[in-house]
């Protein structure tokens, strides 16, 4: 049986039990999916400091949950999945990890991709900015016809489905009107489940960010990692234990 590990980088356990029913749905019974929650930070990433935190505590969460509770090490996942669309810390774990890695946002720009020029629909006015600088890190910025972003945060949409569906849908029908675009991608670990009930009479593909996450996840031709075991090419200080064991020891 495959291992696929989800880590979510708030502290929000509702958001990580969202996380555990979709992406264990998706991914099948042959895949088994563990979902962790970050030990510190924000109840839910809205803002540059709290997804500068993140980007910590999802190395971190990585880092604890490669050890059991018996202080041994644990078999390592055939995969990992951040499961916050924006991807705190991808390029750092993708680093340090032996298996795959991607994050919400990454896995939705390649599906996306495919269907030529997307659109990005989330909660909280201050992703704009944060989701241009990501997709133009990981080389989707010339197929990115824009994003629209709705006022109330993934959280806040979360707690009220019915309304959010309605708010949803209208920011996807702008975004095809608007912005052309050809598909749109409806980001964010909160607004998981939602992309089906909006899809029908937009005219143009849909995509959950939470499943074409947990797709590409444990995909085969995921790209090979970069190193044979965790770790980390410097040495830590002051930081959680599993954290500084994986760093470089002095000698």
């Amino acid at each position: 049986m495959r291992k696929l590990l989800v880590i979510n980088p708030n502290t929000s356990a509702s958001v990580s039990s969202l996380l555990q029913s979709h992406v264990q749905a998706a991914s099948g019974l042959h895949v088994q999916v563990r979902t962790v929650t970050a030990r510190f930070g924000a109840p839910y990433i809205s803002d540059e400091a709290s997804y500068a935190v993140a980007a910590h505590a999802t190395l971190d969460a990585w880092a604890a949950a490669l050890i059991g509770p018996d202080g041994a090490p644990l078999e390592a996942p055939d995969a990992v999945l951040i499961g916050c669309f924006g991807d705190p810390g991808l390029l750092a774990l993708r680093e340090s990890s032996p298996v795959p890695v991607t994050g919400l946002a990454e896995a939705a720009f390649i599906e996306a991709a495919r269907h030529g020029r997307f659109a990005i629909v989330t909660g909280g006015e201050r992703w704009g900015p944060m989701l241009e600088r990501l997709a133009q890190s990981l080389g989707h910025a010339p197929l990115l016809a824009g994003i629209h972003t709705v006022a109330p945060t993934g959280a806040q949409l979360a707690a009220d489905p019915v309304a959010a569906r309605a708010l949803l849908s209208q920011a996807c029908r702008d975004a095809v009107r608007q912005l052309g675009a050809q598909t749109v991608i409806l980001g964010g670990a909160g607004l998981a489940g939602m992309a089906a009930s909006i899809q029908p009479g937009l005219g143009v593909p849909i995509i959950d960010s939470v499943l074409a996450g947990a797709h590409w996840a444990l995909r085969s031709h995921a790209p090979p990692p970069r190193r044979r075991t965790p770790g980390f090419d410097v040495p830590w200080e002051h930081l959680s234990p599993e954290l500084t064991a994986l760093g470089i020891q002095h000698s």
